[in-house]
């Protein structure tokens, strides 16, 4: 009797988790049949959704749908989505979704995040969405909402996410009284009044746009008085006040005006004189001296002659010598930028080549020491080095010459140009960037236990015309002292690093996987020191991680690629192995180079699969 009751309950238990992802699956269908798009190639043979695209599941039901950019269109019917009575995560975002929300998403009792930006939807926010109590991120902007801001979003009492930005909306902020929001933002909608104590330690960027809104964090807002009737004629006082006002405000326009000016000639390429840039050193947006300063300069072996004298450029290797010292004094010079290091500079010469000249700041050592460890760095040749040519040494001037790399570097590449002309950075290209960046590294750890870069970040890998990493600025750590002013590298720094001129190979681990973390994400790390925006890029995407919205981290621009999302995923978690607090816990270079190796392998197959419209919007 009890065997028979035990096989009965099992094949109750059977009977019901296979009718509720049955129900699921139809819920789906129904989904793909009203709202149609490029990524929905679903198998509707298959008794099974867990294994379509952006469909997880979990106990036989499922608990995440994640199509963002998919081409989604047309209103959401009722009756679908709130069959899916287990959902956690819903992403439609970047679709082309229009009509109301379906009221019946109150159903969905179990959802923590709701991402639906990027859509056309439109209407009031409806109340009912603000009945589901489970909800921790919610984002709704950049839509066609319109309204008031719902004082129901008090309800959500769970909430650290709410993002409304650039919708319709109207009206006043509701005091929202919601102890976890962290993330809020209702900038470029239609909003007055004044903003709500509650949100009043927001960012100015979560309110701007709203011209009508007013008080902390943005102006105060005007008193409300009416002047007296007789108070038509302006006092003495008031005049002098108004007059003052606009020598001020004259005054102001034109620093405003100089101020752009010097920035616009800064940006603009300079073709100098290297021998006399002393000259216009005062002009100079670095606030650099000049590469070579005129005057006494060494010999080739080290001793002073006369300004007329020569200082001989040495070479290394089998390095072409078709210039001399002469010729790079003579060169046209760009300020290319001002790095931990030191200065660089585009220089070309009169015969047409180019090279990158690295002026040296802050060195400590002595001239044997220093000779020593840069003919260390010449020596290094592998393809995926940036080559350090030649160096000129003197006691005012220290100057390393490098191949000149055309497309610059990876982060100009990631976070120079946001614009509507911007190529879209493909996975192809920026794994292959990942593999060649690690390789590159991976070759400096095998010259020595004690050998490590101390200076990994997305400026330092440079770019070939067909987009190839060549890492730079390997070797430069143990020359110069420490930096005299706050530099980029904060944000990748391993948190056990306390003397950037002693640099674990653990620690280039470490920074690697933050740059990885950069090229997955799109974001830049935190520039704490120079309070910069930008992010803990660890913190953030382990945080993402554990709230089970890993998808969301990716940078839109890798978002086509449905088909590889697991080698994606893959690269992210490799990143967060090499990101690991504690430096055994991160793996070394060269199993890093490995696995990314592996994963490209994988991807060059999915990425044949990919329908043809991908491979035509790269």
């Amino acid at each position: 009797m009890q065997l028979l009751f035990f096989l009965l309950f099992n094949l109750l238990v059977v009977f019901t988790t296979s009718s509720d992802l049955a129900s699921d699956r139809a819920a789906l269908l129904s989904l793909r049949s009203a709202a149609g798009g490029r990524t929905l190639f679903w198998n509707a043979s298959n008794p099974t959704p867990c294994n379509w695209a952006g469909v997880q599941c979990e106990n036989n039901h499922v608990i995440a749908l994640r199509l963002p950019g998919s081409s989604l269109s047309g209103p959401i019917p009722e009756n679908t989505l709130s069959n899916l009575t287990q959902l956690r995560t819903l992403s439609l975002r970047l679709n082309h979704l229009s009509g109301p929300l379906p009221t019946d998403l109150s159903q969905l009792t179990q959802l923590r995040n709701l991402y639906l930006q990027g859509n056309q939807f439109s209407g009031p926010i409806p109340s009912q969405l603000l009945s589901i109590h489970s909800l921790v991120r919610l984002n709704l902007g950049e839509n066609g909402f319109s309204g008031e801001i719902p004082a129901g979003f008090n309800n959500l009492t769970r909430l650290r996410t709410l993002y409304l930005q650039s919708n319709n909306l109207s009206g006043s902020i509701p005091e929202l009284a919601l102890p976890n929001l962290v993330q809020f933002n209702v900038s470029y909608n239609s909003l007055n009044g004044s903003v709500p104590k509650s949100l009043e330690g927001k960012p100015v960027s979560a309110f701007s746009g709203n011209t009508l809104l007013c008080g902390k964090p943005l102006a105060n807002c005007p008193k409300n008085e009416t002047p007296p009737a007789f108070a038509h004629k302006l006092s003495g006082g008031a005049i002098a006040g108004i007059v003052i006002g606009s020598v001020l405000g004259f005054l102001l326009l034109l620093l405003v005006i100089f101020v752009l000016c010097r920035k616009r000639s800064g940006q603009k390429a300079r073709s100098v004189d290297l021998a006399t840039i002393k000259q216009a050193k005062d002009t100079d947006v670095s606030g650099e001296k000049p590469i070579v300063e005129g005057g006494e300069r060494e010999n080739g072996n080290g001793g002073s002659v006369g300004g007329n004298g020569s200082k001989k450029l040495v070479f290394f290797g089998n390095s072409s010598r078709v210039f001399d010292l002469e010729d790079l004094l003579r060169a046209s010079a760009e300020v290319l930028g001002k790095g931990t290091f030191g200065t660089a500079y585009k220089a070309v010469l009169e015969f047409g080549t180019v090279v990158a000249v690295k002026r040296l700041r802050d060195v400590t050592i002595s001239e044997n020491e220093f000779r020593e460890k840069i003919e260390a760095v010449g020596a290094m040749e592998q393809e995926n080095l940036v080559p350090l040519r030649a160096y000129y040494y003197s006691r005012e001037e220290k100057l390393l010459v490098y191949d000149y790399m055309p497309t610059g570097s990876l982060s100009a590449l990631l976070h120079g140009n946001k614009g509507a002309g911007r190529t879209p950075l493909n996975w192809e290209v920026r794994s292959g960037i990942a593999l060649g960046a690690a390789r590159g590294i991976e070759y400096l750890h095998s010259q020595g236990p004690d050998v490590s870069h101390g200076n990994i970040k997305s400026s330092n890998i440079l770019l070939t015309k067909s987009y190839e990493a060549r890492v730079s600025d390997f070797g430069l750590a143990h020359l110069v002292g420490p930096p005299s002013s706050p530099t980029r590298v904060a944000g990748y720094r391993a948190p056990e690093v306390t003397d950037p001129r002693k640099v674990s190979q653990k620690a280039d681990v470490y920074s690697f996987g933050v740059l990885l973390l950069e090229l997955l994400t799109g974001k830049a790390p935190t520039h704490a020191l120079l309070n910069e925006e930008g992010v803990d890029l660890p913190r953030w995407v382990q945080s993402i991680v554990r709230e089970e919205w890993t998808s969301e981290v990716f940078d839109l621009e890798l978002l086509r690629y449905q088909n590889l999302e697991e080698e994606m995923v893959q690269l992210l978690q490799l990143a967060i192995d090499c990101a690991a607090q504690y430096p055994d816990n991160r793996p070394s270079m060269s199993e890093v180079a490995n696995r990314i190796q592996e994963l490209r392998r994988s991807s060059v197959r999915d990425y044949q699969e990919l329908p043809d419209q991908v491979h035509e919007a790269d």
